[in-house]
């Protein structure tokens, strides 16, 4: 089994920033793709960024120029840095990724979320 614990959200005013974090525990042989969707109330859960090993970070049109993410394979973490948040990007965010166990099965985890509320 593996865990995925999100963290960094939190409220926030417009124009500011945050961090956010997602720590994958576990039966871990290798991680592949990661990614950040997002969920707002009455809305469908959205890709935010996506980061795959060895090629370009792939980010949503909505949040290019503004998102950032990261990964520390080192220590099983996988990063969004959010600037310039904007009442929009309010919604839970959560992490995705898709891990192979050392029994050599590829299997997609997801976290409990972490909400984010821009508002001023």
């Amino acid at each position: 089994q593996v865990q995925l614990v999100e963290s960094g959200g939190g409220l926030v005013r417009p124009g500011g920033s945050l961090r956010l974090s997602c720590v994958a525990s576990g039966n871990i042989f290798t991680i592949d793709n990661v990614d950040w969707y997002r969920q707002a109330p009455g809305k469908q859960r959205e890709l935010v960024a996506r980061i795959i090993k060895d090629s370009d970070p792939h980010y949503a049109d909505s949040v290019k120029g503004r998102f950032t993410i990261s990964r520390d394979n080192a220590k099983n973490t996988v990063h969004l840095q959010m600037n310039s948040l904007k009442p929009e990007d309010t919604a839970v965010y959560y992490c995705n990724a898709d891990v192979t166990g050392d029994d050599h099965v590829l299997r997609v985890y997801w976290g409990h979320g972490t909400q984010v509320t821009v508002s001023s």
